[in-house]
């Protein structure tokens, strides 16, 4: 019995509650979306094209500020559990400082906590379009976790190439939606399709990742003087 199987088998016996379970933050991430302008917009989509295609050779910078947003969740979220603390700026300040400056001496294992994460991400989309139930997608994201590392470990280059690729694939379908969001003649469409159609956002995700994958595997291979 192969693993497409079971997991099929595991949607038709969950339970009319669990399938209806909703786990992942469609609407957090859509009311994001619609608050950006045009310019905001157009900048991810900026942003999002030179990480996409050159990521490989900026990855560092993108390292340390990847580690600094992290280290701004990590930090609020240890002052939101610690009595006493309740200054949440000062908490994600601190955060954001520590994380960006140990990820300079440590770039190999920030990298390759990054590709971890990037697997992650990329599983849990498929198993969220895939329509399995939501409220076991930790489960989806802890495979793509554990091969991302596992791949990333042994071969730093996908590490690189997979989180920027990622990175600016997120960018991109961002600004995308956000600018189809501005035209009236495509806001209410397009609001429908992300609420009703579960594999609408991670292929728009997945579908430029492996572009920026292929790409940038390609300007790697052909560039002689990219350290690693």
């Amino acid at each position: 019995m192969d693993c497409v199987t079971i997991l099929a088998q595991a949607v038709e016996t969950a339970s009319p509650e669990a399938v209806e379970e909703a786990v992942v933050p469609i609407e957090s991430f859509w009311n994001y979306i619609t608050t950006l302008n045009r310019a905001e917009a157009v900048t991810f989509i900026s942003f999002g094209v030179v990480c996409l295609m050159y990521g490989w050779r900026v990855f560092k910078i993108l390292v340390v500020i990847c580690f600094a947003l992290l280290g701004v969740f990590v930090g609020v979220s240890v002052t939101d559990k610690i009595v006493g603390l309740n200054n949440r700026l000062v908490g994600g300040l601190v955060g954001m400082g520590l994380f960006g400056i140990l990820s300079i001496p440590l770039m190999r294992w920030a990298v390759s906590v990054l590709g971890a994460i990037a697997g992650g991400i990329l599983s849990s989309s498929i198993w969220y379009a895939s329509g399995l139930t939501e409220k076991y997608i930790w489960a989806g994201a802890l495979i793509g976790m554990v091969a991302g590392g596992m791949i990333s470990f042994i071969v730093f280059k996908v590490a690189v190439i997979l989180f920027s690729s990622l990175s600016g694939a997120s960018l991109i379908v961002v600004g995308s939606l956000a600018i189809l969001y501005i035209h009236p003649a495509t806001s209410a469409r397009l609001e429908e399709i992300v609420f009703t159609k579960k594999w609408f956002l991670p292929t728009l995700l997945i579908a430029p990742t492996l572009i920026g994958l292929v790409l940038q595997n390609k300007f790697v291979k052909d560039s002689k003087d990219w350290d690693m």
